[in-house]
């Protein structure tokens, strides 16, 4: 038989039950995430569970804990999910007190004092304050630094706290900055001169960065790197993509519609984004940082021209020769722009079985709408 990828199809794999242990839940604290995001831990007596000792667990959100009727107090279940990340099982009601009350769960900030605040229909509350945030503050500066954004060796989580706390830096500009302050970072114990040779030089390796870790580095809510690079593709530079974004704030706007245009980009996530470049201090940090960085524009891996290169596509309906991941992929990897919706700027609309309202609106359109098999005579 054949294998896929990571495993052969003939082989079973048997898990076998995570263990579950008792243990009391001895408090909840309240962590502010750099996406403002306030997430209730678990804080427990130690107990060893499958070799590893556990004394916190991530109680998700307010409704999970309500769900479950968490108390502080109260002896509670415990697992490894996977066998690997803490989670809160459930309670043993019968070892109750009468003293555990229910948790309230704050309206304010821990960190920052402001109001916090749920977006109707998400889970999550989060601080409004942004970058006024101490915590919240602190973890974009670690995002920033981290492998997948600037990837600056040797400036780490400690780092970054210990800096912060000293008032060397509090934006992400103020990294590039650094190296204005050598000799009091040479004070500081556990650093030296050679450490912070090492550290300067890698931020000053970092300064030429590539727009889509750029975009990844700033910490946008939903943004991952995959996101981040479709929006390097589509803007192409830092500067189109502020213009765009900043008009893209009224929904009425060519800019909004060509925002949740782009492939696996919706309404809730183009919010997100367009909130993020409509905000002052946000507006403030990026100018901040074009001052101190050689930001590349994107630039295709595409080595030669094709057909394609530079043509708007979207796909619709069930492709029978490839899943719509695949055609996608390899849609790019030609030089085309794989878009979401249909507008007067989409150059091809690649019809599988069932295809509905974007086939309807191409035709309406004039736009070219061609079979799967007319797409792959084209690109082949």
């Amino acid at each position: 038989m054949s294998n896929v990828s990571r495993a052969p199809r003939w082989a079973i794999a048997h898990k076998f039950p995570a263990q579950r242990i008792e243990t009391v839940l001895e408090d909840i604290d309240i962590q502010v995430g750099r996406t403002g995001v306030l997430t209730p831990v678990a804080r427990l007596t130690p107990v060893n569970v499958g070799g590893v000792i556990v004394s916190n667990a991530s109680l998700h959100n307010e409704d999970e804990i309500k769900r479950k009727d968490i108390r502080i107090g109260d002896t509670v279940i415990i697992q490894r999910a996977g066998d690997v990340i803490p989670q809160v099982v459930e309670v043993v009601l019968h070892k109750r007190s009468e003293l555990n009350k229910p948790f309230k769960f704050p309206t304010m900030c821990p960190s920052c004092g402001q109001e916090s605040m749920r977006v109707e229909g998400e889970a999550a509350r989060r601080c409004i304050a942004g970058l006024a945030c101490k915590d919240q503050a602190i973890e974009r500066l670690k995002h920033f630094v981290s492998r997948n954004a600037f990837d600056i060796d040797g400036l780490g989580e400690k780092q970054i706290q210990l800096f912060w706390d000293d008032g060397f830096i509090s934006s992400p500009a103020d990294i590039f900055r650094l190296q204005d302050r050598r000799a009091d970072l040479e004070k500081k114990d556990g650093l030296g001169q050679r450490s912070v040779d090492n550290i300067i030089t890698a931020i000053e390796k970092s300064r030429v960065v590539k727009l889509e870790r750029l975009i990844y580095g700033l910490g946008i809510p939903q943004i991952g790197q995959a996101t981040a690079r479709l929006l390097a593709m589509n803007y192409g530079t830092l500067s189109k993509l502020r213009l765009a974004l900043t008009s893209a704030a009224d929904k009425r706007t060519t800019e909004y519609h060509d925002l949740i245009g782009i492939d696996q980009i919706g309404e809730n996530v183009a919010d997100d984004i367009v909130n993020f470049f409509q905000d002052e201090t946000n507006l403030k940090m990026l100018s901040d940082l074009e001052n101190q960085l050689d930001i590349a524009n994107y630039e295709s891996s595409i080595i030669e021209s094709t057909k394609v290169t530079g043509k708007i596509i979207v796909f619709t309906g069930a492709l029978e020769k490839m899943g719509r991941a695949e055609a996608k992929s390899l849609a790019e990897s030609l030089g085309a722009k794989v878009v979401g919706s249909v507008s007067n700027k989409t150059d091809f609309v690649v019809v599988g079985g069932e295809a509905g309202s974007k086939a309807t609106k191409a035709e309406k359109l004039g736009v070219t709408i061609l079979t799967e098999e007319e797409w792959f005579k084209l690109i082949t």
